[in-house]
């Protein structure tokens, strides 16, 4: 389900040329802003200091000069805009070093800045797909199968907020509903196609066969 990748991408977003048999149908990667909105609450964080600044100076100006009381509520607006300045670079770095990839086999998602790492989540392991919108992007999420661990922060901020056990997403992607769309058509054709599995038999009787 996923692999370290230090190598050097032969296809970007891709550890490797994917094999004959499968295509990329889509790629790309999430919007920064609204993945700072949508992951990082950057709103919430902006609207949390500004609370601060406003009852620090409602709290003073009764008991010092007007001016002296904006100047003590101005260091909560500077703070503020400090962490809110950070949690965009943040997100603007995840969305540039993030690739999503549609395959008709496959989704796969290189994440991570610091340490790299490509998720690829085969058709026939995935149990559910759920879409959420916002605004003009949105978020496709993955339900796998329990037996499948996946790290709540390695993944993260590509995952779907509070679920356990963890389920990876397309964070923030344009055109999401068009995305939703060419997945579950592509996996209905996998998951639909059998799996013609060679046994092995004596020689000269005949070759069994069986179909998942």
């Amino acid at each position: 389900m996923s692999h370290d990748d230090f190598a050097i991408e032969p296809i970007e977003g891709l550890p490797e040329r994917p094999p004959e048999g499968e295509h990329i149908l889509w790629q790309g990667r999430p919007d920064w802003w609204a993945l700072a909105k949508d992951s990082l609450n950057v709103w919430w964080v902006m609207g949390y200091f500004l609370f601060l600044a406003a009852w620090r100076f409602v709290s003073l100006v009764d008991q010092v000069p007007l001016m002296r009381a904006l100047v003590l509520a101005l260091p909560f607006i500077i703070l503020g805009g400090i962490v809110c300045g950070l949690l965009m670079i943040f997100a603007y770095v995840q969305a540039r070093t993030t690739m999503y990839t549609v395959t008709n086999k496959r989704v796969a998602m290189r994440i991570g800045a610091a340490l790299t790492v490509t998720l690829n989540l085969p058709y026939r392991q995935i149990v559910n797909a759920d879409l959420r919108m916002r605004g003009k992007t949105g978020t496709i999420a993955f339900e796998v199968p329990k037996d499948v661990k996946l790290g709540y922060l390695t993944c993260w901020p590509h995952v779907r907020p509070w679920r356990s056990p963890v389920q990876p997403a397309l964070r923030c992607i344009p055109e999401p509903k068009k995305i939703a769309e060419m997945i579950s058509d592509a996996a209905e054709a996998r998951v639909s196609t059998p799996v013609i599995e060679r046994r092995g038999a004596p020689s000269g009787s005949p070759v069994q066969v069986a179909a998942e």
